[in-house]
């Protein structure tokens, strides 16, 4: 009796054993640069149509960059060199053609090798399927892995330190996770600059209220927006010789929808900002968001300026810096 007992101890021991080192696989940190995503699919397929149609979603040109950037930076596997570093990637898709019908085309699941992460499965039997596939989830999981990203990009923020919100909350009656690298670049009763300084350039993060009219007169969003840009441009972000401004570019007309800003409905608007009289240029992303306590729009945007650098991952951080924002 007391060698079996011995036997079965041993047993649960190893059987703990295993199970804390699969845990402590799963729990490790997942790896990669930003917007990176591995693709797990066989040279065939990759390098055929079903590549194509992968390559034209999840690699699409950024809408709003002025240079051209992919939307994901997209690096292929084939199946069989699946292993250590690649299954610590922060996203992962697997696209596989299978005998039969599948019985889930899509899977999705969270933090299979590692956390965090997203694990994407694609599947058809044969190439059409794979393609009506591709078309059917693309955008689902385009939008997952950007939420992803930004999460990943806020907790980076957080570990680098953030700035004290005391100013915030008294001024514009919100919290905003805004990195201590931003230093205050001009500051007053009704507007706020933050800049970074960056190789080649800056980041920015710019605070306004403007009335409800400003940007619901007569209904014309896109132009009341770009007046309200260029006007707050004009007073206060300038060139350095004189008579310069930043305005909205005019040859690039900017993207204005409506989105839900933590459960506030708001106006995001994407496009290109150009220094008037100048040649300076960039990218910026704006969030105009209903304060209903003060009966105005809170306007939040980023604009970068980094003529001779990739601009996507900045774009990505000053939206999720904008996206901490809560109202109090």
């Amino acid at each position: 009796m007391k060698k079996v007992q011995q036997i079965v101890a041993l047993c649960l021991l190893v059987c703990c054993t295993f199970s804390c080192q699969e845990d402590k696989v799963a729990k490790a940190i997942s790896e990669g640069e930003v917007n990176e995503v591995n693709i797990i699919i066989s040279d065939v397929l990759w390098n055929g149509v079903v590549g194509d149609s992968l390559r034209k979603k999840f690699a699409a040109p950024v809408e709003g960059l002025t240079q051209e950037e992919p939307v994901f930076t997209l690096k292929q596997y084939h199946p069989q060199a699946f292993d250590g570093e690649i299954k610590k990637g922060r996203n992962i898709i697997f696209v596989e053609k299978e005998d039969d019908e599948p019985e889930d085309r899509f899977v999705y699941h969270q933090n299979d090798y590692c956390t965090p992460q997203n694990v994407f499965t694609l599947s058809g039997k044969n190439t059409s399927q794979l393609l009506e596939t591709i078309r059917m989830y693309s955008d689902e999981i385009i939008k997952t892995i950007r939420l992803g990203e930004m999460t990943v990009t806020q907790r980076r923020n957080d570990k680098l330190g953030l700035r004290d919100t005391v100013y915030f909350e008294k001024t514009y009656g919100i919290s905003i996770k805004v990195p201590v690298t931003y230093r205050y670049a001009l500051k007053n009763d009704n507007f706020l600059w933050l800049k970074k300084e960056i190789s080649g350039g800056n980041t920015n993060l710019l605070l306004y209220r403007v009335p409800y009219i400003t940007l619901e007169k007569d209904k014309e969003m896109v132009n009341n927006i770009i007046r309200m840009r260029d006007s707050i441009g004009n007073l206060y972000i300038h060139g350095q010789e004189p008579d310069t401004y930043m305005v909205t570019e005019t040859a690039y007309s900017p993207s204005v929808f409506m989105t839900s800003f933590n459960d506030r409905s708001a106006f995001e608007t994407r496009g290109n900002w150009e220094m008037k009289n100048d040649f300076m240029n960039g990218p910026f992303i704006s969030y105009s968001i209903r304060d209903y306590k003060h009966n105005c729009y809170m306007v939040i945007e980023g604009f970068i300026y980094s003529p001779s650098s990739p601009k996507r991952d900045l774009i990505l951080e000053l939206e999720s810096i904008i996206r901490s924002t809560k109202f109090l």
